[in-house]
C-alpha cells in the first residue's frame, strides 16, 4: 500500500480541509495543529511555513498511521509506520522512503532487521523466520539475498554466498555436534510439463554437490585450517533454504 500522506497542497483552502491551530503572521500553518483532510486523513504536530514539519501523527483513513519525523511534509528522520495488513516498520526514513536502519515486522511474524535502501532491503541485515526460528544473517541488494551470508537454524548453519535468494557455489554447513560439511550449490533447469502439449516450462532447482566432511574450521592468520578432513561420496542433500 501506499504510505505517503495525502496533504500535499496548502494554498487552497478546498485542498487542505479542516485546521485548528497556531499560524504565522502570513497566514500558514505554522507550530503546532491538527488538520482532518477533506478525503478523512488526519495530521496532528508540528508545521513550519505551511508543511507537515517536526514530530507528527498521521492517521490515514483506511487504518494506517506514522508517528514520527517529517521535513517538509515528507516522512524524514526517524519514524514508525503501522500498516493495515497488521505489519509494522520502525526505523529512519529519507524523504518518504525507508532508507537507513529499520526494523519490519511482516504479518506473519516474521521481522527484517537491518539497512534499506529506497524501501527495499539493502546493505547487511537478519532475516527472522517466525514459524521455523531460522534466519539469514548477511548481504542483500535491491531487497534479496546477494553475495555472502549464513542461513542460521537451531542446530547448524550454511555459510556460503546467495545470489537471487538461493545459495550459489561453493559452501559449508556447519553442525553442532562439531563437524563441517563442505560442497557446492548447483542450479539446474527441471522442466515440468505445461497445458499446451508442445510447451514446457523450466523452473530452477537447486542441488548440494558435498565433497567433504572435516572438524570444525578455524581461522588463524586470515588462513582457514581444519583436522580430521573425509570425503564423502553420498549425495545428502543440505537443508531446504526459504525464501523471503
Amino acid at each position: 500500500m501506499s504510505d505517503a500522506g495525502s496533504d500535499e497542497f496548502d494554498d487552497e483552502r478546498s485542498k487542505l480541509g479542516e485546521y485548528e491551530g497556531d499560524r504565522n503572521e502570513a497566514g500558514e500553518r505554522h507550530g503546532v495543529g491538527k488538520a482532518v483532510l477533506p478525503n478523512g486523513d488526519i495530521y496532528q504536530g508540528q508545521y513550519e511555513n505551511g508543511k507537515r514539519h517536526g514530530e507528527g501523527t498521521y492517521r490515514f483513513k483506511n487504518g494506517a498511521r506514522y508517528v514520527g519525523d517529517y521535513y517538509q511534509n515528507m516522512k524524514h528522520g526517524q519514524g514508525t509506520f503501522y500498516y493495515p495488513d497488521g505489519s509494522k516498520y520502525e526505523g529512519s526514513w529519507v524523504e518518504d522512503l525507508r532508507h537507513g536502519r529499520g526494523v519490519y515486522t511482516y504479518p506473519n511474524g516474521d521481522t527484517y532487521d537491518g539497512e534499506w535502501l529506497h524501501h527495499m532491503r539493502h546493505g547487511q541485515g537478519i532475516y527472522h523466520y517466525h514459524e521455523t526460528g531460522s534466519k539469514y544473517k548477511g548481504s542483500w541488494v535491491n531487497g534479496k539475498m546477494e553475495s555472502a551470508g549464513e542461513y542460521i537454524y537451531s542446530n547448524h548453519r550454511y555459510e556460503g554466498n546467495f545470489v537471487n535468494n538461493n545459495p550459489s557455489g561453493p559452501g559449508k554447513y556447519v553442525f553442532d555436534i562439531g563437524c563441517e560439511q563442505h560442497g557446492e550449490y548447483h542450479q539446474t533447469e527441471e522442466d515440468q510439463a505445461e497445458a499446451n502439449w508442445d510447451e514446457l516450462a523450466s523452473t530452477t532447482v537447486l542441488k548440494w554437490i558435498p565433497k567433504c566432511v572435516t572438524g570444525l574450521t578455524h581461522r588463524s592468520s586470515g588462513k582457514e585450517t581444519s583436522a580430521g578432513e573425509k570425503d564423502t561420496g553420498s549425495a545428502e542433500e543440505g537443508a531446504e533454504i526459504q525464501p523471503v
